[in-house]
């Protein structure tokens, strides 16, 4: 997952990109404000940490402005303040959650959990690309129409790439999303996985939806046809 963190202390930033590391995210960063919201809008963020005594402009601000522009991007706010209207205050202006500092990891990463839980139940139950269509509910597959059986974890790794369209993703970061633990370094489980689905999903002759990116990790190229 890509994580914005808008956080001016660098020991937090620091503290942060390594924990978040070892868990498979990736992170971007800014020190203000301004430099937040614009990292908000223009990168395909997935969540996004905000701190509220920012540069420039505070964090109220920019959950204000990012609720404008990304209304189902989750925020987690993190700030010194423990005040109960500190708390909220930032939830009446959007925040999906709170935290103060400190804070544990395990606590944060668990927070995230929730969060993004609770983001993808808002997607629909049916996701289209051109013929290929995922029922999310009765987890059926088709490629026009000729319907596909795949396994729980070949239609869990389906879901995710679809769920991330034409975003590079590491064999990390599949791991810690499809799998939700870590296997040990040089594994090729996620390979095996992929040419599993695309036996299944591509035609003879035409482009692969999953495209490799030589030394990131996987692309999804939602097919655009009928």
């Amino acid at each position: 997952m890509l994580i914005l963190l808008i956080e001016d202390d660098p020991a937090i930033v620091r503290f942060l990109e390594r924990g978040l590391a070892a868990h498979g995210h990736r992170t971007i960063s800014a020190d203000n404000g301004e430099d937040g919201l614009l990292m908000a809008a223009e990168e395909a963020v997935e969540l996004v940490l905000l701190d509220i005594m920012l540069p420039q402009l505070d964090g109220r601000r920019v959950l204000e402005r990012i609720r404008l522009r990304r209304s189902d991007l989750p925020v987690l706010m993190l700030t010194a303040r423990d005040e109960v209207h500190d708390k909220v205050e930032a939830l009446d202006l959007g925040a999906d959650d709170y935290l103060t500092k400190p804070f544990d990891l395990e606590e944060l990463l668990a927070r995230m959990r929730a969060l993004v839980r609770r983001s993808d139940q808002s997607w629909s139950a049916r996701m289209e690309f051109g013929d290929l269509k995922v029922d999310l509910r009765s987890r059926r597959v088709w490629r026009g129409d000729r319907q596909m059986d795949l396994s729980s974890r070949e239609f869990a790794l389906l879901e995710y790439f679809m769920r991330h369209p034409g975003q590079v993703l590491s064999r990390q970061q599949i791991l810690s999303a499809v799998w939700d633990y870590s296997f040990e370094p040089g594994s090729n489980v996620v390979d095996v996985y992929v040419r599993y689905l695309r036996s299944k999903l591509d035609r003879r002759g035409e482009p692969s939806v999953i495209e490799t990116v030589r030394g990131a990790g996987y692309r999804f190229e939602p097919p655009s046809g009928v």
